[in-house]
């Protein structure tokens, strides 16, 4: 089966964490930290959507069974965020 992302911040998108449409209808591409009631939750850079995720690479590591540093994790996301739909220029 394949994983699906927020298309905003790149965590793993399950039913419990997706975001929400104006009309309450569940949204596909979003997790609900960053996208609610059909709007993103915060209004910000890449660059600073990056340095937010930082903060969770402990946490990340944890789930992945990964040992990455903050800075590690930074440069994976900014390799990997550029193709994620909110970010695509």
């Amino acid at each position: 089966m394949e994983q699906n992302f927020c298309q905003s911040c790149g965590m793993p998108l399950t039913d419990g964490v997706k975001g929400t449409n104006a009309d309450g209808s569940i949204n596909e591409d979003y997790c609900i930290y960053c996208y609610k009631d059909g709007k993103f939750t915060q209004d910000m850079t890449m660059e600073q959507m990056i340095e937010h995720c930082a903060q969770f690479t402990d946490e990340m590591n944890k789930q992945t069974g990964w040992n990455l540093t903050q800075e590690q994790a930074k440069e994976q996301m900014r390799k990997f965020f550029p193709n994620l739909k909110r970010w695509k220029e």
